[in-house]
């Protein structure tokens, strides 16, 4: 049995139903035949961003794909998270990019896959390659899987 973290991007391609949004119902398909899948907390608030959306209707899409939100992360999450971000901004300083531009909920996520998942559904594959090594990602525009 396999458990996938689901990327809040995945979820509003859904909704919105852009080209992606076939490919994207497919793969968390076969991630639900494989296992239960979940979201991290801030997933869970970032998808209640989404146009169109409501608490109600949110409640709903989780409980019709059985995807479990954790709200617990745990120290773990914390730390890890924390190490790819600083790692990030020293990537960017030294490599004259300036300051960080991406947002920490990007590691939370990652460390929530790496710590309480086997592996990460995201459109964001590359993103997360580079931040979380080791991390398996299941195909999203940037890509195939890697292991």
């Amino acid at each position: 049995m396999m458990r996938t973290a689901i990327d809040s991007n995945v979820i509003v391609a859904l909704w919105s139903r852009e080209p992606m949004a076939t490919r994207m119902a497919e793969l968390l398909r076969a991630a639900r035949a494989a296992g239960p899948l979940a979201v991290a907390a801030p997933v869970w608030a970032e998808i209640h961003a989404a146009p169109g959306a409501t608490a109600e209707f949110v409640a709903r899409f989780l409980a019709d794909t059985e995807i479990a939100v954790d709200t617990e992360l745990g120290e773990p999450v914390w730390r890890h998270a924390a190490q790819a971000f600083a790692a990030y901004a020293e990537r960017r300083r030294t490599s004259g990019g300036g300051h960080p531009k991406r947002l920490l909920v990007d590691f939370v996520v990652g460390a929530h896959a790496v710590n309480h998942a086997d592996r990460l559904l995201t459109l964001d594959a590359e993103r997360y390659r580079t931040a979380f090594e080791g991390l398996r990602i299941e195909p999203g525009r940037d890509g195939p899987s890697r292991s």
